[in-house]
């Protein structure tokens, strides 16, 4: 939306002016079940530092009143480009009232609305990260300027409102709540309406402190909240990071509540997180996705520290809040009492860091400590540099410094910096008090560089097999072309673990840790040992690095990979050899015969999902195309043999019947499916349950085997939220012209989606099996495309930029067309083309990697 951007100057300029002290709130939500506007009453005081002028943010319709220490402005003057102009500021005290109306969204941006069609009511929740407060209320909306917050909401009665503060008993249809701590206006929120609720009590050890707990979500979902499992893990989180961080928690109740149409996995909002609510399973699921859903919990739990009691400056140090949730929730997760998934930094190194490798090979990789210009840049930012590698970063500097005295500079942290805002060098100075290290060298190579680095061993024996010489080289690549930076040499700490076969099985024998620096580190703790069968570098997954192994050992491990006694050992292989497949190093027909070959003995079931999703995209966009069909033909054969074979009822069945739902393409396993759909077949012990369900039937659309009258059928039994965003994928799926053209009119042609539909129609209109029949919407693409960004609000002209590009048409035309289009744009929205470039590169990546498996 125009006018809706601030820059980091302009921001630092109003801080310097403003000291902000209180908001007051009045919403008018009566009108909620029929949407529209609402009225919005913002009282705010604030300090000027001296006589001038400054302004305050809104984004409305319409804006009925502005009065500025008791007199009025002229509203037509003052408002404009989602901004209200504040001139002749006093020193000292100032007032400001703003009247206006302001807009439901149905984009999961500012004050979302959601009508549940199985009960017709409405269900209202904000989300205002990273400047969608001024969406529902006047606000200067940066980080820094902190102050409390006094909402009073109207409501239709018999309806639940929710903020930050306990919900107060209502006098009517009118909650007044008491003010908050001071905190920063991104994190304030409001849940409205007939929501369903449990609540319970976390109790601190010594007994002395009880804090609430509630847990929400829409009536038509009660049946399915595991409301006991959802307590159990936050009341580890509490007890664990309480321990770790000697503070308190800082807000009176902790609420999360499970919202529909949700644009990310949750937000951390003060006492009251918002969490998408696919994650109230309606349908059997693996123990993957519950350990990703306590993930999210505990990443939000460990922000009322790190990020709400005490937050960033400025957008640029985001990753002070996402690393350090992301890392505690998995060191959390790992070694709480009683945790469920002590493996979790198995799951971290095969999904997470999958992730920060993929963003920091692209054009637009960053330093961990970004510079943020401006919103623009900081709404493309939450990205896998600033989460997974921020979070690998932060695990490095852990057993860098050491565990007791990273936590101990934290504590020191929290307490000098409570309610305040804070920058990176801040952190930095407590933790250098307690660990007595230097860490600016440390914080220069890794935190304000770029890019990746690759760790090789270079070995020699004698002829009996006993080490002659042993180190480690280290690379740095150049970067991707357009980025910024140069390559960098930096200090790991790493650990080598040594391996031995027997029985088929491939067991540690010895650990080695130690520091890495420079181009070649020599390790002569390994001199004059037997070699092992296998060397693997950055055991323990302590460092961020891409690894490979020496010839020997990735002989060993391409026959053995599933023998690894451990977990984590297993996943940092299987990574390394996805990496090399995208780099290209390893061919894929090669990438799907170690998988075929391994698969079968990999146990963890986060692992095997991992694997299913990246051969699919290898085969799909890695693969020479002309042997392509030849692959996905191995590849379903071995999912329909997997289904079968697995253990009946077993979170291995559930997740290779998705995998053959995703990939089946011959005529006898479409016919599995239409019989699993329609009962005719079984397979024992696998439950075709509602979700399952329509993943067979989105297949077999995709197919040309399921039309419209039977989506409409499966519609009719499952008549929910999640039921039409199903259906809306299956239709788009279709492969005929008639249904690509549809559903490119829903999502380019009009604005009147809600966000999870419109991701729904995306996600059926992109299929694999149907790239001739998508060829001619690549210019569409690029002609539709800045029109889209200029007049949609930004989450859904995202998901339009990234979901429709022709990432499936890997050709040189492509490349071509994308260069024509960034160059007619010149140096235009910096956002957009980071969304563009990323997905030209993908396609850039494509073409590499089919060459390789050509060769």
């Amino acid at each position: 939306m125009p006018g809706t951007n601030l820059t980091r100057d302009e921001a630092r300029e109003r801080a310097r002016l403003l000291e902000v002290e209180a908001y007051e709130i009045e919403l008018d939500l009566s009108g909620a079940q029929e949407g529209g506007t609402f009225r919005s009453v913002t009282r705010v005081r604030f300090q000027a530092r001296e006589a001038g002028e400054s302004f305050i943010d809104l984004v409305a319709p319409t804006v009925h009143e502005v009065a500025l220490n008791g007199e009025a402005l002229d509203v037509a003057r003052v408002f404009a480009d989602s901004r209200i102009s504040l001139p002749g500021l006093v020193a000292g005290a100032n007032e400001l009232l703003v009247v206006a109306d302001c807009a439901y969204t149905n984009t999961g941006e500012g004050l979302h609305r959601f009508v549940d069609p199985v009960d017709q009511q409405a269900y209202l929740y904000t989300q205002f990260e990273v400047p969608d407060a001024r969406r529902v209320f006047a606000s200067f909306e940066q980080p820094d300027l902190k102050a409390t917050f006094a909402f009073t909401v109207t409501a239709p009665e018999g309806w639940t409102v929710i903020s930050n503060s306990p919900t107060p008993e209502p006098s009517g249809n009118r909650w007044e709540f008491a003010p908050t701590p001071r905190i920063s206006s991104y994190i304030t929120a409001l849940i409205v309406g007939p929501y369903h609720a449990v609540h319970s009590t976390w109790e601190s050890a010594d007994g002395s402190r009880s804090v609430p707990l509630g847990v929400y979500c829409r009536p038509s979902l009660a049946e399915f909240l595991d409301a006991d499992a959802i307590f159990e893990v936050t009341r580890q989180g509490f007890d664990w990071f309480e321990e770790k961080f000697d503070f308190p928690y800082p807000f009176e109740k902790y609420d999360q509540l499970f919202v529909p149409e949700f644009n990310a996995g949750a937000m951390e909002n003060a006492g009251a997180v918002t969490i998408r609510d696919q994650y109230v399973f309606r349908s059997k699921v693996t123990d993957a996705a519950y350990e990703t859903r306590a993930e999210t919990i505990l990443h939000e739990l460990a922000h009322m520290w790190f990020g709400d009691l005490v937050t960033m400056e400025w957008w640029n140090d985001l990753w002070l809040n996402e690393s350090f949730a992301t890392y505690t929730s998995i060191a959390c997760q790992a070694s709480a009492p009683g945790s469920r998934w002590p493996h979790a930094w198995t799951s971290f190194a095969n999904q997470m860091k999958t992730w920060a490798y993929r963003q920091d090979q692209l054009p637009s990789t960053h330093p961990i400590m970004a510079e943020i210009r401006d919103l623009d840049d900081v709404l493309v930012n939450f990205d896998g540099i600033t989460y997974a590698k921020g979070a690998s970063v932060l695990k490095q500097l852990v057993a860098y410094v050491g565990e007791d005295e990273f936590f101990r500079g934290v504590r020191a942290y929290f307490k000098r910096h409570a309610w305040g805002n804070t920058r990176l060098t801040d952190l930095l100075g407590a933790l250098e008090e307690t660990s007595g290290r230097d860490l600016s060298a440390w914080s220069k190579a890794w935190l304000e560089t770029a890019g990746i680095n690759v760790l090789r061993p270079e070995i020699s024996t004698d002829d009996s097999g006993v080490i002659t010489s042993f180190a480690v080289r280290q690379e740095a690549p150049e970067l991707p072309e357009g980025a910024k930076g140069s390559p960098t040499l930096r200090p790991h700490r790493i650990a080598i673990g040594l391996y031995e076969l027997a029985d088929g099985r491939l067991t540690r024998t010895d650990r080695i840790e130690l520091d890495v620096d420079g181009e070649l580190t020599e390790v002569p703790e390994l001199v004059g040992r037997a070699r092992p069968a296998v060397v693997l570098l950055n055991d323990d997954d302590l460092s961020y690095a891409k690894v490979r192994l020496d010839e020997r050992s990735l002989a060993v491990v391409t026959e053995h990979l599933g023998g690894f006694a451990e977990s984590l050992p297993r996943a940092l292989c299987w990574a390394s050899a996805w990496d090399m497949t995208r780099d290209g190093e390893l061919p894929t027909r090669d990438y799907l015969e170690l998988v075929l070959s391994g698969i079968g003995r990999e146990s963890d079931i986060g692992v095997v999902q991992s694997l299913h999703r990246q051969v699919k995209l290898a085969l799909e966009l890695y693969a020479a195309p002309e042997w392509r069909a030849e692959g996905l033909a191995r590849w379903s054969e071995a999912a329909e043999r997997y289904l079968r074979s697995a253990e009946p009822g077993s979170d291995h069945q559930l997740a290779w019947a998705r995998a053959l739902a995703a990939t089946a393409r011959t005529d006898g396993q479409l016919d599995l499916l239409a019989g699993l759909l329609d009962g005719g077949v079984t397979v024992e012990g696998l439950a075709v349950d509602t979700e399952l369900r329509w993943a067979l039937l989105q297949r077999l659309a995709a197919a040309g085997r399921a039309d419209e009258a039977a989506i409409s059928a499966e519609l009719d039994r499952d008549p929910t939220s999640a039921g039409e965003r199903h259906a809306a994928t299956a239709r788009a799926a279709r492969p005929t012209a008639e249904a690509k053209a549809e559903a490119w009119a829903q999502v380019v042609e009009s604005d009147k989606l809600p966000n999870a539909v419109q991701e729904a129609v995306i996600a059926g209109f992109v299929q694999p099996d149907q790239r001739e029949l998508l060829a001619s919407y690549t210019d569409r693409y690029f002609s539709a495309l800045r029109g889209v960004w200029e007049s949609r609000s930004h989450e859904m002209a995202q998901q339009i930029a990234v979901g429709l590009y022709p990432t499936l048409q890997v050709s040189r035309e492509t490349l071509e067309a994308t260069d024509r289009w960034l160059a007619e744009q010149g140096e235009g929205n910096a956002a957009l083309r980071r969304l563009v470039t990323e997905s030209r590169s993908g396609v850039e990546r494509a073409l590499r990697a089919q060459a390789a498996d050509r060769g």
